[in-house]
């Protein structure tokens, strides 16, 4: 992916860089921001490329491309996921670790954004290959990896089991301990209890606050998600334990509609028919009183809120003007494109977006590392208390600007989040 400037200002040919670049510049100018800060927050601190050579079943050596971006420790340590996909780049994590950025700034904890990956197919791999690959990759990236300089955590296509191996691997280096070098670990081997939901719940929380500030009742509303990976499957189970009709899921295998309502719960046991094994994902679930539509038909249907939880750039300006929702919060990574947002506003669609709606994960990964550094262990009861409190107030945090400055909820998130980083970044000086 080529870099290219424009009126003196950077852009990418990757849309989920180029998406956070125009983004960050649209709010700047609109702060008045300084030239000099706006350069320096629109490339990364640093970028490491690795390669990652794995030994695989049949002998031969594959050599696959690792990256592991930091946008900001301004505010502290870098935070961000690690993801495994055939699509991953070096221009996407840059993209997706200036988003976790704002992210950690607009929730108001002590990180900078940071993002990894692997360019890979993960489904093709045997568990022996992913425990290679993840080891390695691990020990490339070791150097700037710790729990005062950069703290991953579980994205696309890994999880508990990923981030136990990397860390594993560069605790054997270090020759000692050190759980607070990553978040999303097993609950048993020093993870967080209520960690696994921490994204839905918050998606969740912020769509029920939005429900209340409009003063709409939750058992009246039609809720569709699309996705049913760990995001969407739990935003749609907290919702509908709130009392709302959750009308349409989805994930790769197609969209699972009822206009009167889906059984959630059950969906949730479907998933997980057969222990171990990810492949058929919700294929066939239409025989439990669903009609099967197309895959990207959840976006599409009547319904009063859309939560898309999949895939970046779904909502465009071909694909806008078919959404019928009111209320968009978005659970995935830029599933909204500036120009299929100009549409939702032009007609007056609400958009929650992702660096704040998602925002639970990154918080949740903050209370795991909290509990790591003090070596304490919080109950379940606790870390949801806390997560939704401090959810619900940056929501309305944002909610309230946005109303005031009489601007979108996007732009209003933007410039909370920027102000915080540039703020400090001016304090602290270009040196530094």
């Amino acid at each position: 992916m080529a870099d290219r400037i424009v009126n003196g200002r950077r852009r990418s040919d990757d849309l989920i860089l180029d998406t956070a670049l125009r983004d960050f510049y649209d709010a700047a100018d609109e702060m008045h921001l300084n030239e000099g800060l706006i350069s320096m927050l629109s490339y990364p601190e640093r970028r490491v490329d690795v390669s990652v050579p794995v030994e695989l079943e049949d002998g031969k050596i594959k050599v696959f491309k690792g990256y592991r971006v930091q946008h900001s420790t301004a505010l502290g340590p870098s935070k961000g996921g690690i993801r495994y996909g055939k699509e991953v780049t070096g221009a996407e994590c840059e993209g997706l670790a200036m988003l976790m950025t704002w992210k950690c700034s607009l929730a108001g904890i002590p990180y900078g954004g940071g993002k990894g990956g692997i360019a890979c197919d993960p489904t093709a791999l045997t568990l022996r290959e992913k425990e290679r690959m993840s080891r390695t990759y691990g020990a490339r990236i070791a150097p700037i990896i710790g729990r005062w300089s950069d703290i991953p955590a579980p994205d696309m296509y890994t999880g508990g089991q990923e981030m136990v191996w990397i860390m594993d691997t560069i605790c054997k280096m270090l020759g000692h301990f050190e759980p607070a070098m990553l978040t999303g670990k097993p609950i048993d081997y020093w993870g967080a209890r209520g960690r696994t939901e921490a994204t839905g719940r918050g998606l969740a929380t912020c769509g029920l606050e939005l429900m209340r500030i409009k003063g709409l009742d939750p058992s009246k509303m039609k809720v569709s998600v699309q996705g049913f990976g760990n995001v969407g499957s739990y935003t749609a189970l907290l919702l509908k334990q709130a009392g709302a009709t959750i009308v349409a899921i989805s994930d790769t295998t197609g969209t699972y509609y009822n206009p009167k309502g889906i059984n959630v719960e059950k969906a949730f046991e479907y998933m997980n028919r057969e222990p171990g094994v990810r492949g058929k994902r919700l294929e066939g679930f239409e025989k439990e009183g669903c009609e099967k539509l197309g895959i990207s038909d959840a976006l599409f249907v009547d319904c009063d809120f859309l939560f898309p939880c999949a895939l970046q750039g779904v909502i465009n300006e071909e694909t806008a003007n078919k959404v019928k929702a009111n209320y968009i919060l978005e659970g995935a990574n830029s599933p909204t494109t500036q120009e299929g947002e100009v549409i939702l506003n032009d007609r007056g669609a609400i958009v929650v977006p992702d660096f704040l709606a998602n925002a639970g994960g990154v918080v949740g990964s903050y209370f795991e590392w909290a509990q790591n550094l003090q070596g304490l262990s919080w109950t379940e009861e606790e870390y949801n208390e806390r997560l939704t409190k401090l959810m619900t107030e940056n929501f309305n945090k944002v909610w309230n600007y946005a109303q005031d400055k009489k601007v979108t909820m996007r732009r209003s998130a933007y410039i909370a989040a920027i102000k915080r980083v540039s703020d400090i970044v001016a304090l602290r000086g270009v040196y530094l």
